[in-house]
């Protein structure tokens, strides 16, 4: 265990960790010629074409140093916000982390944030200065502004570029002499920490853990805590570029596990692995239940592709533990299932695997946080609201709470204004303006999370040119006057497109809704009504005139009472059209709801 060390590597989006693995796996020889290529633990297409991390991925290299062979684990873990929760994992399953900052982008948002969750769990920490060998490249000064954020000295910073190989020595010796061996014993019971799954159709259930106490032997009858249920561990191994089989794993070493499980239900991030027959009775202490930020409704385009939705969903599940699910109904799209997601990109990103892993074309409904709502009954009733339709009648309704967060926005002091102005029109209130260095100023706004669900990232990119990185945690409830606006179509309501939104938006969202309908929605041989309405009262509407046949073409002179006659028939077919026609939604308008200020 003395030789072992486990350590992952955090940073913002596009710093350089996914490169600054390929150069550690060049440089201890973890992968030949043959298989090296760029950004080699990103191995989903989507991680390819998008340039980032979703998922967390864990590697073993060896190494020597000093005539002594040494084994590293290292689990890269994505930037985005969204993708927090993959980065808590694998934190918990390491002693060590190497913080990357970019020496042209300097410390951002999600930097921070991902340096608090390292310092909770007592990991060692050791700063690198990444890609040096930018002409943009202002070291001296990052330099200053890690040690402000660490209280470390500059010594102890390894300049680097991941790129060039530059200063990998330094990082592979720092992470030998500073991050501490794991602690554990060999001889206790079996305490496994699992911190990922993924499903393979051959060979079911693959388990990725952490061994913090005793030893796993092939063969062995193993129980998971979490549900109490024995299984044969069939095969054991470690985790090198493809995995290596082995028939022993002891304390402080990170391995997977194939039982044969079939059933995704039975496996949970977070769980204990322990021995059947000298179980642990103590369950380690694994990560916080993830809370859904944003919730939308999935629904399978075909009704009958109902439960292999439900199997696709609960495999992916597997591999992604942030991704809640409930089913749901709704009269315009049939059966699917209530999501809840951590954020936008998340959504994004989930839809898409779908239809790549699984085959699977969804509809994705309108995305909404999830409110309070109070009752004027006495004693007062909470009903939690996740669906704009669980809202309560306002006749009964006393008030309605929602979801704030604490926003941290990291920007160039040339755009603070464009900042601010974004904020506030999205019901932000300015707590905090911190220069960090005579360019660059931290703000800090209060502001409801579900003003961030749309379009808040993209349009922060756009008015700071791509400088601003964000993040936020959430504050807790508050009070917030907020109406269900429903949309009707051809005087039929369409769950699916309702919102709840603030007083102050609801007039502008709705009429802008109409517009957006009125382009996407086909038109009909009869004249389609779509209106915006809270609760009785229509606050917009527009029209979408019906295609129609020049009747009168054949009527060449003679009285006008003959047109008229042809005219007054179409007009009551028409009429009766209306009444008996139903109108279908293209998939693009459950979308474009969410691009109304494009």
């Amino acid at each position: 265990m003395e030789h072992i060390r486990n350590f992952c590597i955090i940073a913002h989006i596009d710093h350089g960790k996914s490169t600054l693995a390929d150069r550690l796996l060049d440089h201890t020889g973890a992968v030949t010629s043959r298989e090296k290529q760029d950004q080699l633990l990103d191995n989903m297409d989507l991680e390819r074409e998008r340039g980032i991390t979703i998922k967390s991925h864990a590697i073993q290299m060896e190494c020597e140093y000093k005539g002594e062979k040494y084994v590293f684990n290292l689990i890269d873990t994505p930037g985005h916000v969204d993708f927090s929760y993959e980065v808590s994992r694998s934190i918990a399953a390491c002693e060590g982390a190497l913080l990357v900052v970019d020496a042209a982008q300097s410390i951002q948002a999600q930097t921070i944030s991902n340096l608090y969750l390292a310092l909770e769990n007592d990991l060692e920490i050791i700063p690198v200065l990444n890609k040096i060998d930018l002409p943009s490249a202002n070291p001296e000064e990052v330099t200053d502004d890690i040690v402000d954020l660490l209280g470390c000295n500059s010594e102890e910073i390894i300049p680097a570029s991941a790129k060039t190989g530059f200063g990998i020595d330094c990082i592979i010796s720092s992470i030998i002499e500073r991050i501490p061996p794991p602690k554990g014993e060999k001889n206790c019971q079996l305490q496994a920490l699992i911190f990922d799954s993924v499903y393979n159709p051959f060979r079911g259930i693959e388990t990725f853990f952490r061994i913090i106490n005793g030893e796993i032997s092939k063969g062995q009858k193993i129980q998971f805590m979490a549900t109490g249920k024995t299984y044969f561990a069939d095969e054991i191994g470690t985790l090198k570029l493809n995995q290596e089989p082995k028939k022993i794993i002891s304390a402080g070493d990170v391995g997977y596990l194939i039982t044969g499980i079939k059933e995704a239900k039975e496996v949970k991030v977070g769980d204990t692995i322990t021995g059947a027959d000298n179980p642990t009775q103590k369950a380690i202490a694994g990560f916080e239940e993830v809370k859904p930020m944003v919730f939308a409704g999935i629904y399978p385009v075909d009704t009958e592709d109902y439960e292999e939705l439900r199997s696709s969903m609960e495999k992916l599940q597997l591999n992604d533990a942030s991704l809640v699910f409930i089913p749901e109904s709704s009269a315009a799209l049939g059966f699917g299932f209530r999501c809840g997601f951590l954020g936008m990109l998340h959504l994004e990103i989930i839809q898409e695997r779908l239809e790549r892993e699984f085959n699977m074309t969804v509809i994705t409904t309108v995305p909404n946080v999830s409110y309070h709502a109070f009752t004027k009954k006495t004693p007062k009733e909470i009903i939690l609201v996740n669906n704009p339709t669980d809202l309560p009648d306002l006749s009964v309704l006393d008030r309605v709470e929602e979801p704030y967060i604490k926003a941290s926005v990291i920007t160039k002091s040339d755009f603070v204004g464009n900042v601010m102005s974004l904020c506030i029109e999205k019901r932000g209130v300015i707590t905090n303006q911190t220069y960090l260095t005579t360019e660059r100023v931290e703000l800090n706004f209060d502001m409801p999370l579900a003003e961030i669900v749309f379009d808040f990232y993209d349009r922060l990119k756009t008015v700071s040119k791509g400088y601003a990185s964000f993040d936020y945690s959430p504050i807790g409830m508050r009070p917030s006057k907020l109406v269900k606006v429903d949309i009707l179509l051809n005087s039929d309501p369409v769950d699916a497109l309702s919102a709840l939104i603030h007083t102050d938006n609801a007039y502008t969202i709705g009429k802008k809704m109409c517009e957006k309908l009125r382009q996407l929605i086909p038109r009909q041989q009869f004249d389609i009504p779509i209106q915006a309405a809270i609760g009785a009262k229509i606050i917009s509407r527009e029209t979408i005139k019906a295609l129609r046949k020049d009747v009168t073409a054949k009527c060449y002179g003679g009285d006008i009472t003959r047109k008229r006659k042809l005219l007054e028939k179409q007009k009551k077919g028409k009429k009766k059209m209306r009444q008996v026609g139903s109108v279908e939604i293209p998939q693009q308008a459950f979308m474009a709801v969410l691009k109304l200020n494009d």
